[in-house]
């Protein structure tokens, strides 16, 4: 797996926060963040059903970048 680290949430304090990565061989974003509270959840089941393989996380808007530089990875490896 060729997982390229993009970011780290520029508020942590402690190493264990909101992350982005991207991986090159399965083109897939790959987040890590809050665990969606119940009242969170509850709005997105609205939608539709979440599979026990999903899950629903929080990002904060200051990773922006970040998610934009996955996302320009993304588009580079499919060249």
């Amino acid at each position: 797996m060729a997982l390229r680290f993009v970011g780290i949430d520029p508020n942590t304090g402690d190493g264990e926060c909101p992350t982005v990565w991207f991986d090159e061989d399965k083109k897939e974003f790959v987040f890590q963040g809050w665990k969606a509270d119940g009242e969170l959840l509850g709005r997105c089941l609205e939608t539709g059903p979440i599979p026990p393989t999903e899950a629903v996380v929080r990002l904060p808007a200051r990773m922006a970048q970040m998610i934009r530089e996955a996302c320009d990875a993304a588009e580079r490896a499919r060249l």
